[in-house]
């Protein structure tokens, strides 16, 4: 009885040894073991075995980026106002041991040195620059950084300034000039889009008194074309209605007598209208009514001459 006590306490003892040489570091994490009060070595992520009693895990790191955001600080710009700065620092622990012996609290240590570093960079730009050089601030920023943890075993990997808010009065003043300068651009834009318009009123008034006098041109060319034609169809008309009565009285053969008697039948007609006042006799009427009587006597000689 006494010895099976005694292999149950054996093995129990085995047990709890067994329990406190296996160490389980989760992925992404590290433990620096001491061996009396001393550095020994660092475990990895995985299974370990350690001495109890001997070894004793100092701190556990933890290898995955770190995100250090700092509550809003105050800095003074070149020209003397103040602004709050809101920022955030990536962090990785690159080497545990550094981390864990050259500096007590690294995340303190960060935040301390990054509020330095910003106040500098910041005291070194006026507040235009510092409301829109970001960038520069950052760059800046991180390379201070980088210099100061590379022995502390911690990297950078990026700064982020969240805000950067000026004085309330620097805020209401550069609201007002940015409407003002919002006025500026939209009366500019308005005068440009004038300007614009009337270039465009201006070329079609061109191009329309263009097209018009096209046009008018071209129907002043169809009209003359028309009176043209329209005069050359009557001349020839007329001159073909001359040519038929010239070819009829060679044809018919008629005498003097016959004419004049015309003649005198139109004598009439040239009096009508209105406008017709004052009758001037042609010259030739003499000559007409001459062969008129001619012609009335040599008819009456003719019925004379005729037996009864």
């Amino acid at each position: 009885m006494t010895s099976i006590i005694i292999v149950a306490l054996f093995v129990a003892v085995l047990l709890i040894i067994f329990w406190r040489s296996v160490r389980i570091v989760p992925h992404s994490m590290e433990d620096v073991v001491e061996r009396f009060g001393k550095f020994h070595r660092t475990l990895s992520s995985g299974f370990n075995i350690v001495i109890p009693g001997v070894d004793q895990v100092r701190e556990r790191i933890d290898r995955r980026v770190q995100v250090v955001s700092f509550p809003p600080q105050s800095a003074i710009t070149e020209d003397n106002l103040a602004v709050e700065v809101d920022s955030a620092v990536y962090i990785r622990v690159v080497d545990a041991y550094r981390a864990t012996y050259e500096v007590a609290n690294f995340i303190q240590a960060v935040e301390q040195l990054t509020l330095a570093t910003l106040r500098n960079v910041i005291g070194g730009m006026n507040l235009e620059g510092t409301l829109t050089s970001r960038d520069q601030i950052n760059r800046e920023l991180k390379s201070v950084l980088d210099e100061a943890t590379r022995d502390w075993g911690i990297e950078i990997s990026r700064i982020e300034l969240k805000g950067i808010e000026p004085p309330s009065s620097v805020q209401e003043a550069m609201e007002m000039q940015m409407r003002a300068d919002r006025e500026k651009r939209a009366q500019l834009l308005t005068a440009e889009g004038e300007k614009q318009a009337a270039v465009l009123r201006a070329e079609g008034e061109r191009s329309s008194s263009v097209l018009r006098a096209k046009g008018d041109a071209e129907a002043q060319m169809v009209i003359a074309k028309a009176d043209a034609d329209a005069q050359t169809l009557r001349a020839r008309g007329e001159a073909d209605s001359i040519h038929m009565v010239f070819k009829a009285l060679h044809t018919s053969r008629v005498d003097p007598d016959v004419l004049a008697y015309q003649y005198l039948q139109k004598l009439p007609e040239i009096a009508k209208g209105d406008a017709n006042k004052v009758w001037i006799v042609p010259a030739e009427m003499g000559q007409a009514l001459q062969g008129v009587s001619s012609a009335f006597e040599r008819i009456q000689n003719e019925v004379v001459k005729i037996p009864s």
